[in-house]
């Protein structure tokens, strides 16, 4: 396992990469011996927070965590992260089973309300991302997007070819923009 440390806002000392790479040794059971594992550490606003990246294929799994204490931040986001990863191979491992996928998903329309409180007041850009996009499944997007611990997951439709938006809705349901060209 390949791990990279990166401190941001802060050093990191030779003691506490010594510590990052024991704790995210655990994860060996789990990934290849080729997997790259990225850790960022840092500091703001008197929190520290580690943040674990594992490139899955062509999926990411990440667990963050921030704490007063990083000792205690690299552990809970080692613990999640493990988790994550667990649990995206119990799915993967279902999938290859079953030799389907099933989408039982309902897609609701925004509601009235919704776009009456965009319409009030706009914030301003502050930051902007760009990534690369591979053709996916509306579940694989699902799942990408409960791995990242996102509110949203911007993807391109397999089968259409399109970029679409999945997001979580206020009620706990996922909720899919397909645009349409006038």
């Amino acid at each position: 396992m390949i791990i990279s440390i990166n401190g941001k806002g802060m050093e990191v000392s030779e003691y506490l990469e010594d510590v990052v790479r024991k704790r995210v040794s655990k994860l060996d059971k789990y990934l290849r011996e080729d997997a790259e594992v990225h850790v960022m550490l840092s500091m703001f606003r008197g929190r520290q927070a580690a943040e674990i990246t594992v490139p899955v294929g062509t999926t990411i799994v990440r667990a963050e965590e921030a704490t007063g204490d990083m000792y205690a931040s690299i552990d809970n986001a080692t613990k999640k992260i493990e988790r994550q990863i667990i649990r995206y191979r119990t799915r993967m491992d279902k999938r290859i089973k079953e030799q389907s996928i099933r989408y039982d998903m309902p897609i609701l329309p925004a509601s009235e309300e919704e776009a009456e409180a965009e319409e009030e007041e706009l914030p301003r850009v502050v930051r902007v991302k760009r990534f690369s996009v591979r053709p996916m499944s509306v579940e694989e997007a699902a799942e990408q997007m409960e791995l990242l611990g996102h509110a949203f997951f911007v993807f391109c439709a397999a089968d259409t070819g399109e970029v679409n938006v999945l997001y979580r809705r206020n009620d706990g349901q996922l909720g899919l923009i397909e645009p349409e060209l006038d």
